[in-house]
């Protein structure tokens, strides 16, 4: 590759990060470190859910520099998604359109801000999948992995395609890998918390431990609500799931996996084993209470 052609390729590089640069802001989070946002519509920006906290005074610097106080809308843990809405109008503020299909290979974006100073590293998609269910229990629409070496000021901040357009928000998974919460998720998580404030979490009211006792795993009861949905169904302390709708159950993240947002109110039939008894117990999942 001639020096022209890398100068251009730099640049063109350059170009899409400084394009993106207007929508995005930061803020300081309560782990005394620095996020990113971006400006979803409408005045809202999204971020990363693990960067924020309930009752916290968020404050935003934009990419001006001007700081605006910022109102948590709601956070949805399940797909790792915050919604943000400033305290002073954003009239003006660029709103990222949505990309298009992506694969292995293709080059990736990510862009960030710091204290009002526009952030860029770029790499490329690493690892495009199917649809997967969080630990937490929420629905991600497509697996989207980046070949990308980034930080923590990055978190919550847009992930853009060659052309700019908008892949999704980049996360940070199990030691700290780069992925993509994609934009299709992000669309349905910011409705839903526009509407209600939170997305609905599947409740069981009881606590949990795994168990592996000869050829039985599962997950312990060790306690149980008063008033939750699994007292009321009639499971007791010392009870092991092994069951879910008849698929087996090795322990307790797989049983809060299927705890989703999609759960919450559905009837499902546990498979429980009991002093070597085995019996099936009918349970109306219950919506995990605000903290």
């Amino acid at each position: 590759m001639s020096d022209f052609n890398l100068s251009a390729f730099s640049d063109a590089i350059a170009d899409v990060a400084a394009a993106a640069a207007p929508a995005l802001a930061s803020f300081a989070t309560h782990h005394h470190r620095t996020a990113s946002a971006f400006h979803w519509r409408d005045g809202y920006f999204v971020t990363a859910e693990e960067a924020v906290e309930a009752g916290e005074e968020i404050e935003l610097t934009l990419a001006s520099g001007e700081t605006v106080k910022a109102e948590l809308v709601g956070r949805d843990p399940s797909t790792g998604v915050a919604l943000l809405k400033p305290a002073s109008a954003s009239a003006g503020l660029p709103q990222l359109a949505q990309s298009g299909a992506v694969r292995p290979g293709n080059l990736a974006i990510a862009v960030g801000n710091s204290d009002g100073a526009a952030l860029a590293v770029f790499g490329t998609v690493g690892e495009v999948g199917p649809a997967w269910r969080s630990m937490r229990g929420g629905t991600i629409d497509r697996r989207i992995n980046l070949a990308i070496n980034t930080g923590g000021r990055f978190e919550g901040g847009p992930v853009l395609d060659a052309k700019g357009g908008l892949i999704g928000m980049l996360l940070f998974g199990p030691r700290r890998r780069a992925l993509v919460m994609p934009y299709e998720t992000i669309e349905r998580a910011v409705a839903t918390l526009r509407e209600k404030g939170h997305v609905a979490r599947g409740y069981l009211g009881a606590g949990l431990h795994p168990i592996h006792n000869g050829d039985t795993k599962g997950a312990m009861v060790m306690s149980l609500d008063d008033n939750g949905p699994a007292k009321a169904a009639g499971l007791h302390v010392g009870d092991i799931v092994v069951a879910w709708n008849g698929e087996a159950v090795h322990g307790p993240r797989e049983l809060i996996r299927k705890l989703g947002p999609d759960s919450a109110g559905t009837t499902v039939m546990l498979g429980v084993s009991s002093g070597g008894a085995q019996r099936d117990v009918s349970i109306t999942i219950g919506e995990k209470p605000l903290s």
